[in-house]
């Protein structure tokens, strides 16, 4: 049997659709969902995928992002009945000789929770649990109001960007010279920013990437010194508001399985949990 190790072509057709057929096949056996990142992976500007054909038909597949320049993000599939074959190890090696160049250092794998082959795969390669996330979707059914406050969303500018750097990481805890790089690397076509406004003061952000139809909400949050006051629901819903004057067929977020406030929060705006993933981290 010839097996080959080949990088994504974002264009080809054939491809996605190979994938598409991996995506089902596992969701299947698995009997979870099971989301390969289809809407990352079909474009130029997207996600980096690594595919592994065994007699021209496709057995796995690995694609990965960097945020910060320094974290590879890992999602990966493996045919049900190609696993335990070396076939994640044979992607990851391929992968890794192009994430070394760039400047990785951390591997942050991304499995479906109660995914035995996942855990498995985790645990030979030494990586440490690190979080668990829910991936969240809107339900276009449900339709909520804001309530009435001075409180608006106007697209970022260039003089917006210190501040987006100091929200976002007094909101999060990351460094400042973290959270500078990863909205300079991330500052790409698809994605837009916007800061929510408060009687003549920024109070918050917020960021959409669009990829196919799919939108994902993420980046969102608001100053630590005017949380807990309701400025998060409704900044939300006014963003639901503004996507909704455009098709936006799909909407997602993901949100830490444990941020309470954060799952009320996006439950009252229409958002129901859909899958949730557990994360793994180790060195290049």
């Amino acid at each position: 049997m010839s097996t080959n190790v080949i990088p994504l072509l974002y264009h080809s057709k054939e491809q996605i659709a190979d994938i598409t057929r991996l995506e089902q096949d596992c969701s299947q056996s698995d009997s979870f969902y099971i989301n390969a990142g289809i809407e990352h992976l079909a474009k130029a500007d997207g996600d980096h995928g690594i595919l592994c054909y065994q007699d021209n038909h496709i057995i796995g597949l690995l694609s990965w992002y960097t945020s910060d320049g320094r974290i590879a993000n890992i999602n990966a599939l493996v045919h049900p009945g190609h696993r335990r074959q070396g076939v994640f190890r044979s992607l990851l090696q391929r992968a890794a000789e192009d994430m070394k160049p760039q400047g990785i250092e951390v591997l942050c794998f991304r499995f479906p929770q109660g995914s035995q082959a996942g855990l498995a795969a985790a645990q030979s390669l030494g990586a440490v649990f690190n979080r668990s996330e829910y991936l969240m979707a809107l339900n276009p059914m449900i339709v909520n109001s804001p309530v009435s406050m001075d409180l608006s969303l106007f697209p970022a500018g260039p003089e917006d960007f210190e501040f987006m750097v100091a929200c976002s990481s007094a909101a999060f805890g990351d460094s400042e010279a973290w959270t500078r790089r990863y909205f300079t690397q991330t500052n790409k076509p698809g994605r837009v920013t916007y800061i929510a406004w408060m009687n003549n003061y920024r109070v918050g952000l917020i960021r959409f990437n669009s990829l196919n139809d799919v939108t994902i909400i993420h980046d969102f949050c608001i100053l630590p010194s005017h949380q807990g006051k309701g400025l998060g629901q409704n900044v939300l819903i006014l963003a639901l508001e503004l996507l909704s004057q455009k098709p936006h067929p799909h909407i997602r977020l993901s949100v830490v399985t444990d941020n309470e406030r954060a799952l009320s929060l996006y439950r009252n705006a229409g958002f129901e949990v859909k899958v949730q993933h557990q994360y793994y981290m180790s060195s290049l």
